[in-house]
């Protein structure tokens, strides 16, 4: 009984707002409709917006993990075969050593490498990967991918521009 009551109440709320609207805003029935739905919209909005804030957390994630200048060309270095730290750092063009040594370490702590100290002497230091550095492969591919699209992309509008201002 009472849900009838807030039923009835909630379509005579909307037949005064419809009125009110109509007189006093000069928007036709039409207008106030396509005004109702684009708020009924923006509460769909928000269950794309909760989404969109799962996205930009996984991203957020993954880039806390690999992101940056280093850490992915440090893992494709040491997955072609790169184990010394100076091995690495000879690979990876343009890395000081303070910041191999600090890449290593957030690397190691996200569960990618692993250190490996022998005991003798000299002391002997090797990196290597662990099994869940294997996840990164597609990602790994697909910016070599797009790294290599991309590249051609700047090359080709270089040389068109290049070829206009000669002419």
């Amino acid at each position: 009984m009472i849900s009838i009551f807030f039923k009835l109440l909630e379509t005579k709320l909307s037949y005064i707002r419809l009125q009110f609207i109509s007189r006093y805003l000069k928007v036709s029935n039409l207008q106030y409709r396509i005004m109702k739905e684009s708020s009924e919209k923006q509460i769909d909005n928000k269950a794309f917006s909760e989404e969109c804030n799962v996205v930009l957390m996984a991203v957020s994630d993954a880039l806390y993990a690999i992101g940056g200048k280093w850490k992915l060309m440090i893992i494709i270095s040491m997955a072609r075969g790169n184990k010394r730290f100076t091995e690495i750092q000879r690979q990876v063009n343009g890395i000081s050593a303070r910041v191999l040594s600090s890449e290593l370490k957030e690397l190691e702590i996200n569960g990618f490498i692993v250190k490996k100290v022998a005991v003798g002497y000299p002391v002997s230091i090797e990196y290597e990967l662990l099994p869940y550095s294997q996840t990164l492969q597609e990602v790994v591919e697909a910016m070599t991918k797009w790294g290599m699209q991309h590249r051609q992309k700047i090359k080709t509008e270089r040389s068109s521009v290049n070829s206009k201002k000669r002419e």
